[in-house]
């Protein structure tokens, strides 16, 4: 079987589109394969029980408006006679067409939710949704060694679509700088900033130092950037007599997580 058409499915009474159904059947066709990966006629056909004029005909469509692009299918082995199979792959547009979709169901809910129960209730949902990300996080940035930390959380937060990055802080003070040049939900952000302030402070509770956003893209920056405190400034080395290295008693830092640009990112 050629790769990539495991959307064939056990073949279904096919049965065609009624008057109006034609752009949610589209949308139908474009979720599988953003869901499912690369998909042939057939494969589609069979699985939503429409038949292969229909498929096609909304492949078609799919294709002008550039939510999807063609590929012929590897063929492993001997191909028998005739065309090969084509491949139907969702686009980079089509990719994010459903991000601003699940965007603007998100943006409501929380509207709904701020609504109907205050704005204590946003906080709440917030700190819910980053605490399971910050348990996810926990085990590799404590694993990693001291100086290797905020690279380790850019790692994890790249794995989680965020295109993370650490780097040397360029401004004087020392420190580093954590960069997400991508924010999933970066619309819904720009509307509930408390989902990027549970972050911030998910940031600096994984890091053990206090943080500062400093530009964000929920507030039309191109990154979002972070600036980590170098622990050793809030933690400076102990001298004899349980002063620090300056000669003074040592004192508490308070977490920072204030942010410049007033935004933040989720």
């Amino acid at each position: 079987m050629a790769a990539g058409a495991g959307l064939s499915a056990a073949p279904v009474q096919p049965t065609t589109g009624h008057p109006g159904t034609e752009r949610g059947t589209r949308a139908r066709i474009a979720r599988l394969i953003l869901e499912h990966g690369p998909a042939t006629a057939a494969g589609l056909s069979g699985r939503l029980g429409v038949t292969p004029a229909a498929i096609r005909r909304h492949l078609d469509n799919l294709l002008a408006e550039g939510m999807i692009e063609a590929r012929e299918a590897r063929c492993y082995g001997s191909r028998g006679r005739g065309r090969p199979a084509r491949l139907f792959a969702i686009t980079d547009a089509g990719r994010s067409a459903f991000e601003h979709a699940y965007d603007d169901l998100a943006t409501s809910a929380l509207r709904f939710l701020a609504e109907t129960a205050g704005e204590a209730a946003v906080n709440q949902f917030a700190r819910r949704k980053i605490s399971d990300l910050e348990r996810r996080y926990r085990p590799v940035v404590d694993a990693a060694p001291a100086a290797g930390r905020v690279q380790a959380l850019a790692e994890a937060l790249s794995a989680d679509g965020y295109a993370a990055s650490a780097s040397v802080a360029p401004a004087a003070g020392g420190g580093e700088q954590l960069c997400q040049h991508h924010c999933p939900v970066a619309h819904v952000a720009a509307e509930f900033p408390q989902l990027c302030e549970a972050e911030t402070e998910a940031f600096s509770r994984l890091l053990g130092t206090p943080v500062q956003r400093l530009a964000t893209i929920s507030r039309g920056d191109g990154v979002c950037t972070t600036h980590v405190t170098a622990p050793s400034l809030v933690h400076p080395p102990r001298a004899a007599g349980g002063t620090d290295t300056t000669g003074h008693a040592p004192t508490e830092t308070p977490i920072n997580t204030h942010t410049r640009s007033g935004g933040f990112s989720a």
